[in-house]
């Protein structure tokens, strides 16, 4: 029996002029590691909500053709009956929990199993210590950050073994260590307990390396169904957006084939002669005019900051320390990174600097407006339809026109996240921009489009600070990184020494050249891995 079957399923959200997904035929077998690709509302997350039951017996609209899972039609069971055979994590985790502990809420669906006291609370112990959350049992969900709620709303979807797990973008909130324990415990739940696995991601750098397959969706049809390596060349040619860093870095160094992951680039590296540790990769200098001589850079006078902080602290009512004596000073124009594993402080750290929450210790100060875009862009959406949310020339300037008359709940998360940030951008140009996890849900496209608009506040003289998991997005935006650990600032430094050096706070451009050159983005990599192939042909 496969674990999941579509046969010509189309769907429609309610009030759409268009359908969401066309005649899609598809079928997953038991066992089987399939990545879900596409851009943003090409109809990832709608696939995943029929596979789950909640399209259309939740969303409502018009449906057609069959979803088979697990044996069970989704025509007559719904979310509650699919659970049974499913186990589902959506982009929103907040969403899903429902009970007032972590422990709680892991207990929850084996209890609905009917099973004994001792086999809940060995399935209890059993994730928790899978996903290294044994700590969090006691603690009340609200006290989560975004990353831990992400991994206990997967515990609640993985405690009771389900034969296949559908995922909707489940390292977008985690930490780089954090996201790839997951893949890892899901490749081995995949090989272990024989569950299929379904997952819907756009950063396929973190996944492509350990599937079988990957489906490409657009516009709402299956365009691609191949292995990875295969995928990423139809990509290359039809869809660049999809391309991985490290299938990037290669076309820009003009090499082939295009790597599924960072051991088969370095692998291919290796075996040209262009990745040799006793010659490591440097950057080239611009050329200079003849007998002009370095100009030493003048200290330029310190400016008003844009945002201060000094011995800021903040405990939780446990006594907790979640920030201990941070100082912290934005100039206008500047662009930084918050970075830190989940629990570091980095959203606390923005809710206070917004406002939004009191320290216990310490004192912040602003020039203007300060606009915060937080993790949940649900939390700003409070109308039926988009366009009750912002004018027509935001929605223009942030390409949801073609939504404006959708419910906001119905648009794809990559969506909800623009229009959210169109909410807080909205009038006038504001000082300082605090930004938690803004790529959360966005294709590389759309990730384009926020880093030239940080870009283009930067150079308004808005003051830009981003806390993220996204070693990408930092790569491209952020000219300074702080590390969080500890509640403390442990790191401040240039991006590319922060980025460029290690594993997991890393790119995957300088994961695959393993730090030479302090190259972050293909670009950067690229071109040092032309200057080392001319450099080699060199008579």
């Amino acid at each position: 029996m496969s674990a999941l079957v579509f046969e010509r399923f189309s769907y429609s959200y309610p009030g759409s002029d268009r359908p969401a997904l066309r005649e899609l035929s598809l079928t997953v077998e038991p066992g089987e590691f399939v990545v879900c690709a596409g851009l943003s509302a090409s109809g990832k997350s709608t696939l995943l909500r029929a596979a789950s039951g909640l399209v259309p017996h939740f969303h409502g609209g018009e449906a057609s053709g069959s979803v088979i899972v697990g044996g069970i039609s989704t025509r007559e069971h719904g979310p509650g009956g699919l659970a049974q055979v499913a186990g589902t994590l959506l982009q929103d985790p907040e969403t899903q929990v429902v009970m007032q502990t972590v422990g709680a809420e892991l207990a929850f669906p084996l209890e609905n199993r009917g099973l004994s006291r001792a086999a809940v609370a060995r399935g209890v112990e059993e994730i928790a210590l899978t996903l290294s959350i044994a700590t969090l049992l006691e603690r009340p969900v609200d006290q989560l950050s975004g990353g831990e709620l992400q991994r206990v709303a997967l515990g609640a979807a993985l405690a009771a073994r389900p034969s296949l797990v559908l995922l909707d973008e489940p390292t977008s909130q985690l930490d780089p260590v954090s996201g790839d324990e997951l893949i890892w415990i899901l490749r081995r739940l995949n090989e272990e307990w024989g569950t299929a696995v379904l997952l819907a991601e756009h950063r396929l750098e973190r996944c492509l390396a350990h599937a079988d397959r990957v489906l490409v969706l657009s516009d709402g049809e299956l365009v691609c169904d191949a292995p990875p390596r295969e995928m990423l060349g139809w990509a290359g040619e039809h869809q660049p957006a999809l391309q991985t860093p490290a299938a990037r870095l290669f076309e820009r160094a003009g090499l082939r084939p295009p790597p599924a992951g960072v051991k088969e680039a370095r692998a291919t590296l290796q075996s040209h002669g262009l990745l040799d540790p006793a010659a490591p990769l440097t950057a080239v200098e611009p050329e200079r005019k003849p007998g002009r001589p370095r100009r030493p850079r003048r200290a330029q006078p310190a400016a008003q900051s844009a945002l201060s902080c000094r011995g800021l602290s903040f405990d939780l009512p446990s006594g907790a320390a979640v920030l201990r004596g941070l100082d912290l000073s934005l100039q206008p124009g500047e662009r930084t990174a918050v970075m830190g594993r989940n629990g570091a402080g980095k959203s606390t750290l923005l809710r206070i600097l917004a406002g939004l929450q009191e320290p216990t210790e310490g004192k912040v100060s602003s020039e203007g407006r300060v606009a915060l875009l937080m993790q949940n862009p649900g939390d700003y959406l409070i109308h039926e339809r988009v366009d009750g949310e912002v004018g027509a020339e935001a929605l223009a300037e942030f390409g949801l026109e073609d939504v404006a008359a959708s419910h906001p709940r119905d648009i794809s998360g990559g969506q909800r996240q623009r229009l959210a940030l169109a909410i807080v951008l909205s009038g006038d140009r504001p000082s300082v921009v605090l930004l938690d996890e803004p790529t959360r849900g966005m294709d590389r496209a759309a990730k384009g489009d926020l880093i030239a608009r940080l870009n283009a506040l930067s150079a308004a003289g808005t003051a830009v600070l981003v806390a993220t998991h996204d070693t990408e997005l930092v790569a491209a935006v952020a000219e300074r990184v702080l590390l969080l650990s500890g509640g403390r600032i442990v790191a401040d430094a240039p991006t590319a020494e922060v980025l460029s050096g290690g594993w997991h706070f890393a790119t995957e451009t300088a994961r695959v050249l393993g730090g030479q050159g302090q190259a972050c983005t293909p670009e950067q990599g690229g071109a040092l891995l032309r200057a080392r192939m001319t450099i080699e042909a060199a008579p």
